[in-house]
Formats: structure tokens, sequence, C-alpha cells
């Protein structure tokens, strides 16, 4: 038998023949499958700036109700590209395009489901927490394990994850850097559903459709109240919320959709 080795330039050249998030649309509901196998999905710039860019893309496509982000069963993503993390000295840090690329994820405006099968560490991890909720088979491992690499989370993990867990189960996972499984993320609260591995994407999909039906007006209103909940204090955050209710209420979306359930119909929705 010939046995054929492949050299990492020649894993990066074949890389750039192919996509490294593959795009997939069903009805309103846009799918993003990390592809880097043979790294586990390791998040590497060129991937990063990918993903970035298709969310941009999508952000501004009417036809696009919600997203699935998702990986293969070994992983969702196990981490930073270490590789390429290693090239990089301090300038290059300073630098870095991912910075940008881990704002443009953090602040898409849609609902974003992440489809988690297998690893979800580090900087997979810090992507999964991105997103609006997370549903997870149930082999899936999740953990922020930078300190065993001399390094810390530097995409969000310091943040989100204490604020997902609570502050003693966060600082225990990242100054440890222990894993944990999905029935514990679950316990935790990182994580909103356990189930078989092989439906977790079919599970996500089924309601990233149902999000997708609803009053664009409406989903995207809640997203912004529940994200801004982290930030004020209660008083702030219910004026905000009140302030936003007006502006929904004020829809023709909101008329269509009390008009469509007095009347016992289908609303059919028009983003204004």
């Amino acid at each position: 038998m010939i046995q054929i080795k492949i050299t990492t330039s020649e894993i990066t050249m074949l890389e750039d023949l192919n996509n490294l998030v593959i795009r997939s649309q069903a009805d309103r509901v846009l799918t993003l499958t990390l592809n880097r196998p043979h790294a586990l999905n390791a998040l590497n710039t060129a991937l990063l700036m990918e993903l970035a860019g298709l969310l941009r893309s999508a952000d501004k496509d009417d036809t696009v109700g919600a997203v699935v982000i998702t990986g293969n069963q070994k992983a969702f993503a196990a981490g930073a590209d270490v590789k390429e993390m290693a090239s990089m000295n301090a300038t290059d840090l300073h630098r870095d395009p991912r910075v940008q690329a881990w704002a443009d994820i953090g602040r898409f405006k849609k609902p974003v489901i992440a489809a988690v099968n297998g690893f979800c560490l580090g900087g997979g991890c810090e992507l999964a927490m991105c997103a609006d909720y997370i549903i997870a088979g149930h082999q899936a491992s999740f953990g922020q394990p930078e300190v065993k690499l001399g390094i810390m989370p530097g995409a969000g993990g310091t943040q989100r994850l204490i604020r997902l867990v609570g502050p003693a189960k966060a600082r225990q996972m990242m100054l440890t850097g222990a894993t944990i499984n999905a029935k514990q993320a679950l316990s935790a609260g990182l994580i909103a559903e356990v189930t078989a591995a092989e439906i977790v994407l079919e599970k996500a999909q089924a309601q990233a459709k149902q999000i997708a039906h609803y009053a664009p007006i409406a989903v995207a209103a809640i997203k912004d109240c529940y994200n801004q909940a982290l930030d004020l204090e209660l008083q702030q955050g219910l004026a905000y919320e009140r302030r936003s209710y007006c502006v929904v209420s004020s829809s023709e979306d909101r008329n269509e959709g009390i008009d469509a359930f007095l009347n016992k119909r289908h609303p059919v929705y028009k983003n204004r």
C-alpha cells in the first residue's frame, strides 16, 4: 500500500481551494458549517474572516431569518489554531484581524443557534457563546483550557462564560482548564438543550425555522433587549424594554399578527 503524506503547507493550499465555512440555506434558515475537519475545526484567521463575512451578508439579506452554526460529529471547534498563534509576535497580536472578525460575529443582529457535537473548547466555546443559545449532543464537551498553554481566553471567554454559568463555575473552569460534558453544561446554564448527537443539527434547524417565521421586527427587538439586560441595571433595562415594546407595537407586522390570531389564520409578516 502506498502512503501519501500531506504537509502542513499542502493542507493550507488545499484549504485555500475550499470553503472553510460551508453555506447552505433552506427556507429562511441559513446554516453555516465550519469546515476544517482535519484540524477539528480549529479557528484560524481565514475561517474566522470567512464566517464574519457570511454573517455580515446575512444581516443584510431579508431572505435570512435565523442562522445555525455547526461543525461535525467530532468537533464544533476544538479551539483556536495553535500553530498559527505560535507564529504571531506581540505586534501581530495588536494588529490581529481576528479582533474585528470576532466583533462582527458578536454584533450579528439576527438569532443564531449553535448546534454542537464533540469538542467545543477555547475559541470554539467562545464562538458557541456568541450564539443566542446552544443545542448540544450527549457527547459534546465544553471548556476554556487556554491556561494549560500558558495563555488565556481572548475572544470573550472571561466575559461571556461568567455571565452564563455564574462566577464560581466560570472561575473554576478557566483557572483549572477543566472541561465539562453536555449534561454538566446544561445544569450550569451554558447550553439550552441536550439531545442525541445525530439529531442536533436537525433540531437546531427546526427551531431556527420556527423563529425565522416570526415577525422580524419583534425577533430583533427581543434579541436587542436581552443583550442589553447584561449591561443595564434593572430599572434601566425595564425602561429600554418599554421603549422597544412601543416601537414594535407601532409596526404593521404587529397588526398583522394580532389580526391573524383573531381570524385564525397564518400571519404574513413583511418586516415593517
